[in-house]
């Protein structure tokens, strides 16, 4: 294929590009291909995270700008192209019963409606692979399972001159991934990896809430990126408010994550081309033709 590849890779908030996928996209940005972000909401309502930033009353007010300025860090350092579709977060919603998500949020457009906005995006980039949220978001963060709805709709959607007219010229990508790098596999090896190097683990707890999970995702397609940790995390602790650089997420020595687990997984979910599985490229099928 004589065409620069393209990769869109579609997220709920600033600083989850950078914890889903993020060594995958600075792989790919290394071998030339063009890298595209799409950020559903703001972050408007995430919670500041950093025990070092809580309290900033300069920060608690000007949160979206704060989280867009982060934004602009890591997409510097991943080496990509990221784009806003403009929503509101909707917030996290914590207690018992839960609260209403709050008015005109993310989670409750149209699906419909809120597609158009990732459709147009979607035929002015002309993506070859995309990436997003499985059904559970991941995690059920009312944003993730909506970026998940209107991904899906959106890939359907984008080939189709009959739907969205006004959102330009028509573009199908060719395949969709779910991002699945929290799995019960990779967090078993890291587990076992660093009780028999005598080092305590963080993933016990993880593991034992996996039992009472439901069904195993399909890990279907392994990305070797491990020479692009560092870029990943580089890029995490630019989201100051959400990551706290002395925290869980760092405590795993790097070359004992490339040792162990080299890779970034994936599910897919939808392919319009040949390709055969397990996979180590999301453009397998695509590169070819």
């Amino acid at each position: 294929m004589t065409e620069q590849l393209r990769l869109m890779a579609v997220h709920a908030h600033p600083d989850d590009e950078s914890s889903k996928g993020a060594a995958t996209m600075a792989k790919y940005v290394s071998e030339g291909v063009d890298v595209l972000v799409a950020t559903c909401t703001g972050g408007e309502r995430g919670s500041i995270l950093n025990p070092k930033l809580q309290g900033d009353p300069y920060i608690e007010e000007h949160i979206h700008e704060v989280r867009k300025k982060e934004m602009d860090e890591a997409r510097e350092i991943l080496g990509v192209k990221q784009a806003w579709l403009g929503f509101v977060d909707s917030g996290l919603p914590e207690g018992d019963p839960l609260p209403p998500l709050p008015e005109g949020c993310f989670a409750l457009q149209e699906v419909d409606e809120a597609a158009g906005a990732l459709v147009r995006l979607i035929r002015e980039f002309k993506p070859h692979v995309m990436t997003t949220y499985d059904e559970n978001g991941g995690y059920p963060h009312p944003d993730h399972i909506m970026t998940h709805k209107v991904s899906m709709a959106a890939f359907d959607a984008a080939g189709d001159p009959e739907r969205y007219p006004e959102a330009g010229p028509v573009w199908q990508p060719k395949k969709i991934y779910y991002n699945q790098g929290f799995n019960r596999p990779r967090t078993e090896a890291l587990h076992k990896g660093l009780l028999e190097r005598g080092l305590d683990s963080p993933y016990g707890e993880w593991l034992e809430r996996w039992k009472s999970m439901g069904r195993e995702r399909t890990l279907t397609t392994y990305v070797p990126c491990g020479d692009f940790f560092e870029i990943r995390d580089k890029a995490l602790v630019a989201h100051a408010t959400q990551i706290d650089p002395d925290g869980g997420w760092f405590r795993i020595p790097l070359e004992f994550q490339r040792e162990v687990w080299p890779t970034e997984e994936y599910e897919l979910a939808k392919s319009l081309v040949d390709t055969s599985l397990p996979e180590d490229d999301l453009f397998a099928g695509i590169r070819d033709n």
